[in-house]
């Protein structure tokens, strides 16, 4: 037993090795045995050229084996599937053996002897596989598969190479039974693949409830998130965990085990099908470059800084207030460039200098010592506070730094000479109802006006979007820890309906909008369908393997409660203050055309508003607010409507 748990502990290569020289043993008697059991007696060979075949048998068999991945099977968890290879393995290395019988000229050589060492040969390997497992088991038992009746029964949903490779990998767990096949493709409905018959989507209900099955795994290409959402949406119906894996594609590669399937998240639902990126709208004004990210240790400025520094720009400065976020970034991209550099790519950007600078974007020594010092030539401003109830409960610190940030950093990159000034902007900046989107429509105003100016070099413009997914305080996000302690979800309205983008999509989009840009342009991402926050909270419960909890199901797990909208809440988000809207080179990307203040009469407002600040004079502030930014109608009770009509008070705090 101390023999069998140091063997577990060796090194993989050991553990080949060890199987190899049993192979060869193996092998070499299985010959020997058929020469005698033939000639009924103990055979020696009487030439050389018997030598010769004799040993080259053996030879034969390593290289077969090696080349149908017998020395890749873990020896302790075979299965019927690793049975199967060996047996395949030496018929394949008994003919090439007889093979070379026949080319050798050597007469008078019994063929039933090649019959009888193929038989001999597979008794031999497979038992002495099955004794090594069964010895290895008893010495960790921990290790041991479950017995056939408790293996995990599941339904692999796609019949593809996915789905195949996905089920070799199951087998070889002996942890999981799966009991069929599911697939859209007419051609492949009946046919068997690996002993597992393959059915339509239509009877996917009627082998849940047959065959006892509490998960699914889904076996689509990640790639075609349109093929996935149907998938997922024809999956809610039933009382099943649905789980994936990060890159179904990796397994065949052996990338990717299946302790890494996951549970089916609501970006995968949400999530939509890739555009191919314009490499050239991405790189041309990052590559060789000095180029600042704001708020880089945010939920945006951290995708933008992964995304960018892909790109090849000479320098990368991280401008961050937390050093928290900063630290993790930073740490993050030092990461990233030890494995761009170990891949060696020729054009790999490994050489980027990436400066950390901590400090606050209202300082405006900082930011103009930095541009300077530094040389930066594109900026991507993304430093804002962003959630709505807080900045609501703050809307001094809400508009010093989400508005006057961005007019330091606007007027520093003036001053200097910056090339490119791109603010990552939001839905909410159109006709808001609260103190955020005011702060980041003010934003836009200065930029737009900036961009008016006569003499002004630099290009700013803008890019507005709506939420991204599992960002900091997200919707998403809120609701898994809530399904995770049990529920209730809480949603503010059932009618409530928001866009949603997946973070990377965002950030790589931002970056190809802010390359068109001729000067004071709002660029707005397509966002696609907007999404019902009810459903959303209703499907993420499902897919989590739960049951809402309501009145035509009382005895479900999770309740769904409603809060009442929070105070400067819509029920909706606009993208578009005007309606002269045109396309671009790139499907997702608009360009819309807005009211422009004249710089002087907006620095005029700016003024009075830094006063009303400084005085803490909110009602003056309101004032001002909707003197200077179309649309802004403000939640003026601290109320929200619940759903019922009835007035309540709004929580302070974040949900």
């Amino acid at each position: 037993m101390q023999l069998a748990i140091w063997l577990i502990e060796r090194p993989r290569w050991f553990k080949r090795t060890v199987l190899i020289v049993n192979d060869i043993v193996m092998l070499t008697f299985a010959l020997w045995a058929a020469y005698s059991l033939r000639l009924s007696e103990l055979y020696v060979p009487d030439s050389l050229d018997k030598m010769l075949l004799m040993a080259v048998a053996p030879v034969i068999g390593i290289v077969v084996f090696y080349m149908r991945g017998l020395y890749k099977l873990v020896t302790r968890f075979i299965g019927p599937e690793g049975t199967t290879r060996i047996y395949v393995a030496v018929i394949i290395a008994t003919v090439l053996w007889a093979l070379v019988v026949l080319m050798s000229g050597v007469k008078v050589h019994p063929r039933s002897v090649i019959v009888i060492y193929g038989l001999i040969a597979a008794g031999l390997i497979r038992l002495s596989r099955q004794w090594a497992a069964s010895a290895l088991l008893k010495a960790a038992p921990q290790h041991k598969p479950v017995s056939f009746d408790e293996r995990k029964r599941v339904i692999i949903y796609g019949a593809g190479t996915i789905g195949i490779q996905l089920l070799r990998a199951l087998n070889e767990t002996g942890k999981y039974k799966a009991v069929a096949f599911i697939d859209s493709n007419p051609s492949l409905a009946g046919q068997v693949v690996h002993g597992v018959k393959v059915l339509r989507p239509e009877k996917i209900g009627k082998t849940i409830a047959e065959e006892n099955v509490k998960e699914v795994l889904l076996a689509t290409p990640s790639a075609l998130r349109g093929e996935r959402r149907i998938a997922i949406r024809a999956l809610e119906a039933y009382p099943v965990v649905v789980k994936t894996l990060p890159a179904l594609e990796e397994i065949a590669s052996g990338h990717v085990e299946v302790s890494d399937l996951r549970l089916i998240e609501v970006e995968d639902l949400l999530g939509r099908d890739p555009v191919i990126p314009n490499l050239e709208l991405l790189s041309a004004n990052v590559r060789g470059k000095v180029v600042m990210i704001t708020g880089a240790g945010g939920s945006i400025g951290s995708e933008l800084t992964r995304q960018l520094l892909r790109l090849g720009p000479q320098t990368l400065v991280l401008f961050e207030l937390s050093e928290v976020a900063l630290y993790e970034i930073s740490m993050e991209i030092e990461e990233v460039q030890r494995r761009l550099r170990m891949r060696a790519e020729a054009d790999a950007p490994a050489a980027t200098t990436v400066v950390e600078v901590l400090g606050s974007v209202l300082d405006r020594k900082l930011v103009s010592r930095t541009i300077q010092e530094l040389g930066v030539q594109v900026i991507y401003h993304a430093a804002a506070y962003k959630h709505v109830p807080i900045v609501e409960a703050n809307p001094f610190a809400g508009l010093q730094n989400n508005t006057f940030g961005t007019l330091a950093v606007a007027e520093a990159a003036k001053e200097l000479g910056v090339d490119r000034f791109v603010l990552v902007s939001t839905d909410k900046a159109v006709r808001p109802t609260n103190i955020m989107g005011a702060s980041k429509r003010l934003a836009e105003q200065i930029l737009q006006a900036l961009a008016q100016e006569r003499g002004t070099t630099t290009i700013f413009t803008m890019v507005r979007f709506g939420n991204v997914l599992d960002s900091s305080g997200s919707v998403v996000r809120r609701f898994r820890n809530q399904i995770k302690a049990g529920g209730p979800v809480t949603v503010t309205h059932p009618e409530i309906i928001r866009y949603f983008m997946s973070i990377p999509e965002a950030a790589q989009l931002v970056i190809q909008a802010g390359t068109m840009a001729t000067g004071g342009e709002v660029f707005v991402l397509e966002m696609g369908t907007p999404v019902k926050i009810d459903d959303l909270a209703r499907t993420m419960v499902r897919l989590s393997g739960l049951e809402v909890r309501d009145e035509s199901h009382p005895d479900g797990d999770i309740a769904i409660e409603y809060v009442g909208l929070r105070r400067g809440e819509k029920l909706y988000e606009e993208l578009l203050i005007g309606e002269n809207t045109t396309g671009t080179s790139h499907p997702r990307i608009f360009k819309n055309s807005e009211p422009i203040l004249p710089f002087e009469d907006l620095a005029t407002a700016l003024e009075r508003l830094e006063d009303a600040m400084h005085r803490m004079d909110e009602t003056e502030l309101q004032e001002l607010l909707r003197a200077t930014v179309e649309g802004y109608v403000p939640s003026t009770t601290g109320h929200a409507v619940s759903p019922k009509g009835e007035w309540q008070p709004v929580s302070r705090t974040l949900h």
